[in-house]
């Protein structure tokens, strides 16, 4: 194979992998609705944990935060996982 041919076909396959890469560029609105998406779940997780703790420790007859403050940190741990998986995949 000639220098020439060789060069052609270089050129060519930047050209492919150039036109590709904008057509799967993420728009303004894309990255907005990526980073909303992070931030639902991670914010569901905490504030489900939150509400369900508080119910929990409204059954209780004397005063106790210690469902809340368990399930929110739960929460916590459950939101950061699933950004991380979302991220990964």
């Amino acid at each position: 194979m000639s220098h020439p041919d060789e060069l052609r076909k270089r050129v060519e396959r930047q050209v492919k992998r150039m036109k590709k890469a904008e057509r799967e560029r993420l728009t303004m609105l894309g990255q907005t609705v990526y980073i909303g998406t992070l931030g639902l779940l991670l914010v569901l997780p905490i504030v489900c944990g939150a509400y369900l703790g508080q119910w929990l420790d409204s059954l209780a007859t004397a005063y106790s935060s210690r469902w809340t403050v368990s399930l929110i940190l739960v929460g916590v741990m459950v939101g950061a996982l699933n950004v991380y998986l979302f991220i990964r995949e």
